[in-house]
């Protein structure tokens, strides 16, 4: 891991630890149900990430893009595959998107530069 997959990862890691050592329930429930909203059930987990990746996308959250991306890189999203949701985001969300669209792109690209 390098670039931009490891900076993004490494900060995740030490601020998840910051907050989590402070123990408060209610982030702790919350992120509990994070979790279990991915896990696999009627869908699959891939179509989870795809859909997360989405709202992520319309939502403008380059955070939480970056998360879905390398979710979605684990469970075998091709390139093929992560463009057309790039393109279900742009639809949905418009114009705005296409600036996130772009930070997307270069972050997956370090990540299938890393295989």
């Amino acid at each position: 891991m390098t670039g931009l997959v490891k900076e993004f990862y490494d900060y995740r890691a030490k601020m998840n630890e910051v907050i989590l050592e402070k123990d408060n329930l209610v982030i702790k429930r919350l992120w509990n149900l994070d979790t279990n909203t991915y896990a696999e059930g009627a869908l699959n987990i891939k179509t989870k990430e795809l859909l997360g990746l989405v709202a992520s996308m319309v939502l403008r959250c380059d955070d939480c893009i970056k998360y879905h991306l390398g979710k979605a890189y684990e469970t075998g999203v091709t390139t093929e595959e992560l463009y057309e949701v790039f393109a279900v985001a742009n639809i949905v969300g418009g114009t705005i998107v296409v600036p996130h669209t772009r930070r997307a792109a270069e972050y997956w690209e370090e990540l299938v530069g890393t295989e």
